[in-house]
């Protein structure tokens, strides 16, 4: 009697999913914290909270993808990375909100299971785990024969994190005169990247692989710069000093997420000179003609994560990163308003 079909015969394959599973253990492993219990292979990741630490826990989820920053990883052939944008999306999300991460899940759907390749993108999720101080608990990689081509993937991570309520930064105490402080990001990080496919490979119609005098690397090496992590840059800060609101630049730029932390009767000013721009937002900008309010609409620019200070205590803030090797600058104030943005000096001005 003939043989029926097989659920390998179908594209997915249980045994690659499994030797990807062994690939991937000492990275996960490398991850957890004390808080951490049982090991890999249950159905659910258990995290044991020390509650006796906080007066009044409260528990801050996040959830974030890559976006289309995934398709350089596929053109470059490059996935070591990609899972830093993954953890960095979500971790500096909840930081926004004063919360330390605790533990962090990834999804990764793939079209053809290759064992080696998921290892290496669950190593990048990892080491930024590692960085950020959060355990890697939980996953799930999903074989999806026909619904992705061979060789593409998407992945989405979810991020829990703790702080105590008295403690939480909403923004309420944020007030005209306050200070904005900006920490420089790696680059473009993970916003943007429709823009920039547009601008690089349909209108300048360059390659990956073409070097760029500018950046001093080729294109795609600095297209593929991971999203910089701010845990370990911000935490410290939280029980020294009064930051009234913290803002993550991410889709959406300076006018669309500053405004989300700012309460009602306040407004700012940013000073885009005050910073150095890095060169792949000159270069963006010359390359597709893109107005100036649109690139502070669509990226970064330089900042990644703005810190709002009272005046009077910008300057330890600031001394307290430069001590520990951080640079920082003063982007900008708040002003009395309705919560608009208004950014001026700089390329602004030219």
């Amino acid at each position: 009697m003939s043989e029926g079909l097989t659920y390998r015969q179908a594209g997915v394959d249980i045994d690659a999913g499994n030797r990807a599973v062994d690939l991937m253990k000492r990275h996960v492993r490398a991850t957890y914290r004390p808080e951490v219990l049982g090991d890999i292979g249950g159905f659910g990741g258990l995290f044991a909270l020390n509650a006796g630490k906080y007066k009044e826990p409260v528990l801050v989820s996040g959830t974030d993808g890559v976006g289309t920053k995934l398709r350089l990883a596929f053109m470059m052939d490059k996935h070591d990375t990609i899972g830093q944008d993954a953890v960095a999306m979500c971790v500096n999300d909840i930081l926004v909100q004063g919360a330390e991460p605790l533990f962090f899940l990834d999804y990764l759907a793939v079209g053809r299971l290759e064992p080696e390749k998921v290892a290496t993108i669950v190593s990048g999720v990892a080491m930024a785990c590692r960085e950020s101080g959060c355990a890697l608990i939980g996953g799930e990689t999903a074989e999806m024969a026909g619904f992705y081509p061979d060789g593409e993937y998407d992945i989405a991570g979810f991020a829990v994190g703790v702080a105590d309520r008295s403690r939480l930064i909403t923004g309420e105490n944020i007030r005209p005169g306050d200070v904005l402080i900006g920490l420089p990001s790696s680059g473009l990080h993970s916003n943007g990247f429709s823009l920039v496919r547009k601008i690089c490979f349909d209108v300048k119609k360059l390659a990956v692989d073409t070097p760029v005098a500018e950046l001093g690397r080729t294109l795609g090496e600095e297209l593929l710069v991971p999203t910089r992590l701010y845990p370990r840059v911000c935490l410290p800060l939280f029980d020294k000093f009064a930051i009234g609101g913290l803002v993550h630049i991410t889709g959406g730029g300076f006018y669309d997420n500053i405004p989300r932390v700012l309460p009602a009767g306040c407004g700012v000013t940013v000073e885009a000179g005050n910073w150095p721009l890095p060169p792949i937002f000159t270069l963006l900008q010359a390359w597709g003609g893109v107005s100036w309010p649109e690139m502070f609409r669509t990226f970064n620019m330089g900042i990644g994560m703005v810190l709002v200070a009272p005046e009077a205590e910008a300057d330890a803030v600031r001394r307290d990163l430069a001590a520990r090797g951080e640079q920082s600058y003063v982007i900008g104030r708040v002003t009395p308003g309705e919560r608009e943005v208004t950014v001026k000096g700089g390329a602004f001005d030219e």
